[in-house]
């Protein structure tokens, strides 16, 4: 396998709770969804630091417990955000962990490992989690992996999107391809239903996951996949989900036994999980219990909740899934009755109340449950991931055509927002617009570009600015192009061009102030480097000491056999003694500063003196 899929692209979907990753295998016309090393499909987008070691995945998430305050989770609500973002502020009063705002507004993670304090930004950590799924997919293939699809939300923004392939560059990936999650899930869905029909179908794709929320609506006609219309919420999903559980049972436990937990991170934590595992109970059971041990001062925790009391504490959030739903479908200028499939992806899309609203709202129409909802997102990824590499025949030659989520434009001189380029305009698109100055004499024109769907500029996202110098001595009204590309990834550039006579300016936004800057990227791509470094050291330290652990067992029981006292003369005891009390000493877990060369020594010297007692032993029971 090494050498046939040396090179191969794959398809990641990052998660906010669970990471995927899948690869195109020629030898069978498909996509292989890659396992773990726990032999998981998927992988928590969780790490954690504690005083030993970095933690990555099911390793960090079944620790967290017992460090909430050091384990990282939903970065991928933080990435490309500020810290004043009134999102970000209401999360930051939800997370154990501590968030401050760093330079240029960027929201940092700090936390504590190995005794000094640490800063991280969304990049860093999202980085870590593709280097973890890099990690499985090189085991599965047996090769080394640097190119990638990675999934986003259909609504992530411009800054969104740009922060993403930042994370994949620290993680020492080239994101050869920015995709839509809905899009991605329509391929895997498509693929499998085109075998059945080959007429045109209108597919709306539900894509409801731990921490975002996107529909789209797709038409596929043969090896064409459109996207008619996209809309979403990139913060609402299962997390929130839990937290109306959490926020529910933090006031029962207030009521029944007199004490607040509110500010305690590891009671939260384990109520957090009980009611993750409660909301799963849910989807198929009518009520289930929660459980905590000791959740608080020695206070045992039970409770109960039923199906019907979890959809009223979320109905507010399942009706702004249907408004979102609504939306969509205005958008497409599709109606309803003319929609094929209703595909449902993303974990929480397996809750019962949400498919009951959406079959009502689609007048009984079956829902499309043929595909898993947790991998549909990194099949997808995979296949446009094969697209993208070189030298694969078997894969199927698609042609997406996908939409930017959100208008753009920029500002007129009453700060208006002037439309470059709608929402839901289908990309690649490269569009002109002219303009003109608005004053006699202008040195320069200051150029704001916006995102977003308000009439007031301001309203909207800025995106960046810049100034374009202009003619000296110009009247009003001199005309100027600005010109909007987005490319494949919906990633934009906007370039502007004063038209006059012999004198013309250029100049092109790449929203660097946002973005982490290459000497940034490069910085944090050593940080990684080390982290890998002491992973790897603290990996072969812990293999070390158990194998010198095994050893003392074995010299230990090979002592207690019948007659070894004969074999060993006074000095001989005396020697192995001395060597099973240092290995003791070595592997005493109040004196773990030894350096690995020291305890690889030692073992060295402990395996000569066993094998060579063996051996004695041997030779005694021949004799």
């Amino acid at each position: 396998m090494a050498k046939k899929y040396e090179g191969r692209a794959v398809g990641i979907d990052l998660g906010t709770t669970y990471s995927c990753v899948a690869v195109w295998l020629d030898d069978h016309d498909r996509v292989e969804i890659i396992h773990n090393d726990q032999g998981n499909r998927t992988t928590p987008s969780v790490v954690a630091f504690n005083d030993d070691q970095r933690l990555i995945g099911d390793a960090a998430k079944n620790q967290v417990a017992s460090n909430p305050q050091n384990t990282l989770f939903d970065a991928k609500r933080l990435i490309g955000r500020k810290f004043s973002d009134a999102i970000v502020q209401k999360d930051v009063m939800l997370w154990p962990f501590k968030v401050i705002a760093g330079v240029e507004d960027k929201p940092m993670i700090t936390l504590k490992y190995k005794g000094e304090e640490k800063e991280f930004c969304a990049e860093e950590i999202s980085s870590m989690i593709l280097s973890k799924v890099r990690e499985i997919a090189e085991a599965y293939l047996e090769s080394s992996v640097k190119n990638a699809v990675v999934t986003v939300p259909a609504y992530f923004n411009d800054s969104q999107r740009k922060a993403t392939i930042d994370a994949g560059a620290i993680a020492g990936l080239n994101v050869i391809r920015i995709i839509n999650e809905p899009t991605a899930a329509a391929i895997a869905y498509g693929l499998d239903k085109r075998r059945n029909c080959d007429g045109k179908r209108n597919i709306f794709v539900f894509d409801l996951g731990g921490g975002t929320f996107d529909v789209s609506i797709l038409t596929i006609k043969g090896d064409v996949f459109e996207v008619k219309a996209t809309a979403g919420n990139t913060h609402l999903g299962g997390e929130d989900f839990d937290n109306r559980m959490v926020d529910y049972f933090v006031k029962e436990f207030k009521k029944k036994k007199r004490v607040n937990i509110s500010g305690n991170p590891k009671a939260l934590r384990r109520l957090r999980t009980a009611c993750e595992r409660a909301k799963r109970t849910l989807s198929y059971a009518f009520v289930t219990t929660i459980e905590v041990d000791s959740l608080f001062r020695g206070i045992d925790f039970s409770s109960s909740i039923t199906r019907a009391k979890f959809d009223e504490i979320n109905m507010d959030l399942f009706d702004e899934c249907m408004t979102i739903v609504e939306t969509c479908l205005s958008d497409s200028k599709i109606h309803k009755s003319d929609i094929d499939d209703v595909v449902l992806v993303g974990g929480s899309s397996r809750i019962p109340k949400v498919k009951d609203l959406l079959q009502i709202f689609f007048e009984g129409k079956d829902l499309c449950k043929s595909i898993n909802p947790d991998e549909a997102v990194a099949y997808g990824a995979a296949v446009q991931a094969a697209i993208l590499s070189e030298g694969v025949k078997s894969v199927p030659n698609l042609v997406l055509r996908d939409v930017t989520p959100l208008s753009l434009g920029i500002a007129d001189e009453y700060d208006i927002m002037s439309v470059v380029i709608p929402k839901n305009t289908s990309v690649p698109i490269k569009k002109t617009n002219r303009y003109s100055t608005a004053k006699d004499n202008h040195c320069e024109v200051s150029i704001k570009i916006y995102e977003g769907e308000r009439a007031r500029a301001i309203d909207n996202n800025l995106l960046g600015f810049f100034n374009l110098s202009c003619r000296p001595g110009a009247l009003r009204g001199e005309p100027l192009d600005v010109c909007f590309v987005i490319d494949e990834n919906g990633i934009l550039t906007v370039s502007a061009k004063e038209i006059s006579t012999g004198n013309t300016n250029e100049i092109t936004i790449t929203n660097d102030k946002e973005r982490l800057s290459s000497f940034d990227i490069k910085k944090l791509i050593e940080e990684a480097e080390t982290y890998q470094v002491e992973d790897r050291k603290f990996l072969r330290k812990a293999k070390v000491m158990s194998a010198l652990d095994s050893c003392v067992y074995n010299m230990k029981k090979s002592l207690k056999k019948d007659n070894v006292h004969l074999m060993l003369t006074s000095q001989e005891r005396e020697k192995i003694n001395n060597a099973i009390t240092v290995a003791e000493n070595l592997l005493d877990k109040n004196n773990q500063q030894n350096e690995i060369d020291v305890l690889e020594g030692h073992l060295k010297e402990l395996d000569s003196m066993l094998e060579k007692l063996n051996a004695k032993i041997a030779n005694f029971i021949f004799l």
